[in-house]
This record gives structure tokens, sequence and C-alpha cells, in this order.
């Protein structure tokens, strides 16, 4: 099937949900990038930031960029400029880092705290209490350059759907509780949840997800190994 082909089954699979798509294009050419943009897509997703950069440059200026891979903080400055959201602020530290670079960018760069729910010890991520800690800190408050506007997770590389499901449904349950006791002020606007990738994006769904990041099954096997 087509890149085009592929957006228009997982957008019916999407049908009644209120969640947005994110063609995660890692590794992908521009000129299949251009496939999807053709075919209605308007969110990339990059793990890669000179990636990122180079295919910004080279695409339309509509597109939304979201940094959706590990992000180290010597790496920020070069998207701060045009990143639309980072989903995967997984320290305090990165926070401080976007913020600094964002600043100097004069813009406010949204971003997800990043949640550990997977079982793998290698998966990045703030536990549940650090991030309510975070989330209620007063050094969140000192920060004009940055707003949370909500949480990202993995989940377990498993073919154990259960395992799947429990992990997102923890994750938004503590979503729904932080959106309860957290005050919504220019720092923090919680309001999306991103969850879910090509392998278990329709239980994501299901689950309450607000954003997905689907690449495979859009753009099937990547073009090269990153």
């Amino acid at each position: 099937m087509s890149v085009a082909e592929n957006l228009n089954t997982i957008k019916k699979n999407m049908a009644g949900y209120p969640a947005r798509l994110i063609a995660v294009t890692k590794t992908h050419p521009v000129e299949t990038l251009r496939e999807a943009y053709e075919a209605g897509a308007r969110i990339f997703g990059e793990n890669k930031v000179q990636e990122m950069v180079d295919k910004w440059k080279q695409l339309p200026e509509d597109i939304q960029w979201h940094m959706i891979g590990h992000l180290q903080t010597n790496k920020v400055k070069p998207i701060a400029p045009f990143v639309s959201l980072i989903h995967s602020v997984d320290s305090f530290k990165l926070l401080l880092e976007i913020n600094k670079q964002a600043g100097k960018a004069k813009r406010v760069i949204d971003c997800l705290l990043q949640i550990h729910i997977a079982t793998e010890e290698t998966k990045f991520g703030f536990s549940f209490q650090e991030a309510e800690a975070a989330l209620h800190s007063e050094a969140l408050n000192g920060l004009q350059h940055v707003r949370i506007v909500g949480l990202m997770g993995m989940a377990s590389n498993t073919e154990d759907n259960i395992q799947v499901r429990m992990e997102f449904r923890g994750l938004k349950q503590f979503f729904d509780r932080m959106k309860a006791t957290v005050p919504q002020t220019d720092r923090c606007q919680l309001q999306e949840l991103s969850m879910g990738m090509s392998g278990d994006y329709e239980a994501a769904l299901q689950e309450g997800s607000t954003l997905i990041r689907v690449g495979s099954a859009i753009f099937g096997a990547r073009e090269y190994a990153e």
C-alpha cells in the first residue's frame, strides 16, 4: 500500500477518538515525507536532531515538527527556533536547557514530561513521583520560555496486549489526577497525552491518548539503519 493509503487507513481507525496523528518520519527521505504531506499529514515526528533540522529546511513551513526521541541537553539549541512540541523531556535538567534556548530564540516551547511506564530499564523518563514533584515545583513557575502541556509514555516492547493496556491506563489515570490537582498556569496547561506507536496505537486510542506516534504503519520499514 502507498503512504497515502496507509494514512487513510490509520485515520479511519482514529475516527471517533479525540486524537491527532504524528507521522514518525525518522530515517525516511524527504521525497517520502512529501508524499505524506500531499496526503494531508501536517505533524511530523523525529528522533534525531540533525535529521529534523535538515528536513525542516527542505519541507513546507506549515509542518509542525515534534521531537519524540531521547534529547540530550547539548542538542537542544538547533531545534529551539522551530520545534512545535518536545515529547521526550525526561529530566528537570533538560527542561532548564530548553527554557534557556527557547529564551534565546524568543519563544515559548511546548513540552511533554516523559514518564517511565515500561518494564525495560533502557527506556527514559520521570517516575510518577518525580513527575508529580516537578509539576508542583516552584522552580517550574520560574521558567518563562517553556510550557508543560501534557505527558508522554512508551509501553513495554511486548506482545502482551494486556500489559500494554495496563501501562497506558496507569498513565492516563496519573494524567487525569495531575489535571485535577496541578494548578493550570502559563507554565503548565495539561492537555495532551502522547501514547501509542505503530504496534499499539489502537490500544492507546482506546485508553485515552490524544497524540499517537506512527511510523512504520505509514511508511513501511525504515529506509536505513539508525
